[in-house]
Protein backbone atom coordinates (compact mmCIF):
# COMPACT_ATOMS: atom_id res chain seq x y z
CA UNK A 1 0.00 0.00 0.00
CA UNK A 2 2.34 2.67 -1.24
CA UNK A 3 -0.88 4.89 -3.20
CA UNK A 4 -4.11 5.57 -1.61
CA UNK A 5 -6.93 7.20 -2.65
CA UNK A 6 -9.63 8.53 -0.19
CA UNK A 7 -13.27 9.06 -1.38
CA UNK A 8 -16.34 10.00 0.29
CA UNK A 9 -19.10 12.01 1.36
CA UNK A 10 -18.01 15.35 3.66
CA UNK A 11 -18.09 14.19 7.16
CA UNK A 12 -17.20 11.28 6.54
CA UNK A 13 -14.14 11.09 8.43
CA UNK A 14 -11.85 11.45 4.68
CA UNK A 15 -9.03 13.38 6.49
CA UNK A 16 -8.80 12.12 9.45
CA UNK A 17 -8.33 8.68 7.62
CA UNK A 18 -5.68 10.40 5.67
CA UNK A 19 -3.74 11.63 8.32
CA UNK A 20 -3.92 8.64 10.07
CA UNK A 21 -2.90 6.28 7.00
CA UNK A 22 -0.54 8.57 6.06
CA UNK A 23 1.61 8.46 9.09
CA UNK A 24 1.10 4.93 9.20
CA UNK A 25 2.69 4.49 5.75
CA UNK A 26 5.01 6.98 6.39
CA UNK A 27 3.29 8.52 2.99
CA UNK A 28 2.63 12.41 2.42
CA UNK A 29 -1.07 13.28 2.63
CA UNK A 30 -2.84 15.98 0.35
CA UNK A 31 -5.96 17.21 1.46
CA UNK A 32 -7.67 18.04 -2.15
CA UNK A 33 -9.59 20.74 -0.33
CA UNK A 34 -6.59 22.64 0.77
CA UNK A 35 -5.41 22.61 -2.87
CA UNK A 36 -8.30 23.82 -4.34
CA UNK A 37 -9.15 26.82 -1.84
CA UNK A 38 -7.15 29.52 -0.93
CA UNK A 39 -7.85 30.89 2.03
CA UNK A 40 -10.51 33.39 0.41
CA UNK A 41 -12.18 30.38 -0.37
CA UNK A 42 -10.97 30.98 -4.06
CA UNK A 43 -11.29 27.85 -6.46
CA UNK A 44 -8.22 26.88 -8.34
CA UNK A 45 -8.61 27.09 -11.86
CA UNK A 46 -9.07 23.34 -13.26
CA UNK A 47 -6.67 23.15 -15.55
CA UNK A 48 -4.35 23.74 -12.78
CA UNK A 49 -6.46 21.17 -10.20
CA UNK A 50 -5.68 18.87 -13.12
CA UNK A 51 -1.70 19.43 -13.41
CA UNK A 52 -1.31 19.39 -9.92
CA UNK A 53 -3.35 15.83 -9.51
CA UNK A 54 -1.22 14.61 -12.05
CA UNK A 55 2.52 15.76 -10.36
CA UNK A 56 0.54 14.21 -6.62
CA UNK A 57 0.39 10.63 -8.32
CA UNK A 58 3.44 10.62 -10.17
CA UNK A 59 5.08 10.60 -6.88
CA UNK A 60 5.83 7.40 -5.34
CA UNK A 61 3.96 7.33 -2.44
CA UNK A 62 1.41 9.11 -1.17
CA UNK A 63 -2.42 9.50 0.38
CA UNK A 64 -5.03 12.12 -1.22
CA UNK A 65 -8.34 12.69 0.40
CA UNK A 66 -11.09 14.28 -1.48
CA UNK A 67 -13.99 13.31 -3.79
CA UNK A 68 -13.57 16.04 -6.77
CA UNK A 69 -15.64 13.47 -9.23
CA UNK A 70 -14.30 15.41 -12.03
CA UNK A 71 -10.50 14.18 -11.64
CA UNK A 72 -11.22 11.11 -9.25
CA UNK A 73 -10.12 9.10 -12.74
CA UNK A 74 -6.73 10.96 -12.71
CA UNK A 75 -6.38 9.13 -8.80
CA UNK A 76 -8.21 6.00 -9.29
CA UNK A 77 -6.31 5.34 -12.20
CA UNK A 78 -3.15 5.78 -10.23
CA UNK A 79 -3.98 4.34 -6.70
CA UNK A 80 -3.03 0.79 -5.59
CA UNK A 81 -5.60 1.05 -2.60
CA UNK A 82 -8.81 3.15 -2.85
CA UNK A 83 -10.65 3.51 0.15
CA UNK A 84 -14.47 4.53 -0.25
CA UNK A 85 -15.72 6.05 3.57
CA UNK A 86 -19.19 4.57 2.77
CA UNK A 87 -20.83 6.26 6.03
CA UNK A 88 -24.77 6.65 6.24
CA UNK A 89 -26.22 10.33 5.86
CA UNK A 90 -26.84 10.97 9.65
CA UNK A 91 -23.05 10.28 10.04
CA UNK A 92 -22.04 12.39 7.73
CA UNK A 93 -24.31 14.93 8.34
CA UNK A 94 -23.10 14.95 12.19
CA UNK A 95 -19.25 14.68 11.05
CA UNK A 96 -20.14 18.10 8.86
CA UNK A 97 -21.81 20.00 12.20
CA UNK A 98 -19.25 18.37 14.88
CA UNK A 99 -16.21 18.98 13.14
CA UNK A 100 -17.68 23.06 12.72
CA UNK A 101 -18.31 23.07 16.44
CA UNK A 102 -14.92 20.94 17.10
CA UNK A 103 -12.97 23.65 14.53
CA UNK A 104 -14.93 26.58 13.83
CA UNK A 105 -14.98 27.86 10.23
CA UNK A 106 -12.42 28.38 8.12
CA UNK A 107 -9.14 26.69 6.35
CA UNK A 108 -6.94 25.02 10.07
CA UNK A 109 -3.78 23.18 7.62
CA UNK A 110 -4.83 19.76 8.74
CA UNK A 111 -7.41 18.91 5.89
CA UNK A 112 -10.03 20.57 7.76
CA UNK A 113 -11.86 23.02 5.52
CA UNK A 114 -15.02 24.26 7.32
CA UNK A 115 -17.97 26.03 5.14
CA UNK A 116 -21.44 24.43 5.87
CA UNK A 117 -24.17 26.62 4.23
CA UNK A 118 -27.08 25.48 2.41
CA UNK A 119 -25.58 23.69 0.13
CA UNK A 120 -23.08 21.72 1.06
CA UNK A 121 -25.80 20.63 3.78
CA UNK A 122 -27.31 19.28 0.32
CA UNK A 123 -24.83 18.01 -0.94
CA UNK A 124 -24.55 15.87 2.50
CA UNK A 125 -27.72 14.53 2.81
CA UNK A 126 -28.28 14.34 -1.03
CA UNK A 127 -24.58 12.18 -1.18
CA UNK A 128 -25.43 7.94 -0.78
CA UNK A 129 -28.66 8.46 -3.60
CA UNK A 130 -26.84 11.34 -5.85
CA UNK A 131 -23.19 11.18 -5.96
CA UNK A 132 -22.46 7.73 -4.68
CA UNK A 133 -23.30 5.89 -7.42
CA UNK A 134 -21.15 7.76 -9.93
CA UNK A 135 -18.34 7.00 -7.47
CA UNK A 136 -18.88 3.57 -7.09
CA UNK A 137 -19.25 4.06 -11.20
CA UNK A 138 -15.94 4.94 -11.16
CA UNK A 139 -14.25 3.13 -9.04
CA UNK A 140 -15.37 0.08 -11.02
CA UNK A 141 -14.73 1.39 -14.09
CA UNK A 142 -11.03 2.86 -13.46
CA UNK A 143 -9.67 0.86 -9.84
CA UNK A 144 -11.32 -2.33 -9.65
CA UNK A 145 -9.79 -5.78 -10.35
CA UNK A 146 -6.40 -3.27 -10.16
CA UNK A 147 -6.34 -1.62 -7.28
CA UNK A 148 -7.59 -3.18 -3.94
CA UNK A 149 -11.01 -1.67 -2.72
CA UNK A 150 -11.58 -0.93 1.17
CA UNK A 151 -15.58 0.47 1.66
CA UNK A 152 -15.54 1.69 5.42
CA UNK A 153 -19.07 2.12 6.40
CA UNK A 154 -18.66 3.51 10.20
CA UNK A 155 -15.96 5.63 12.65
CA UNK A 156 -15.26 2.09 14.14
CA UNK A 157 -14.90 -0.17 11.68
CA UNK A 158 -12.29 2.81 10.55
CA UNK A 159 -10.42 2.37 13.26
CA UNK A 160 -10.53 -0.94 13.52
CA UNK A 161 -8.98 -1.26 10.11
CA UNK A 162 -6.43 1.70 10.41
CA UNK A 163 -5.10 -0.70 13.75
CA UNK A 164 -4.55 -3.87 11.16
CA UNK A 165 -2.98 -1.13 8.70
CA UNK A 166 -0.41 -0.45 11.24
CA UNK A 167 -0.11 -3.80 12.64
CA UNK A 168 1.44 -4.63 8.59
CA UNK A 169 3.13 -1.90 8.69
CA UNK A 170 5.26 -2.55 11.99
Amino acid sequence: MKKVAIVGCGGSGKSYLARELARILDAPVTHLDAAYYDDEWNELPTEKFTALQRELVAQPRWVIDGNYNSTLQIRLEACDTVVLMDVSTMAALYGILSRQIRHGAGHKGNGVHNRIHWGVIKYVATYRRKMRPRVMAKIEEFASGRADVVLLSNRRQTRRWLREVAAEHR
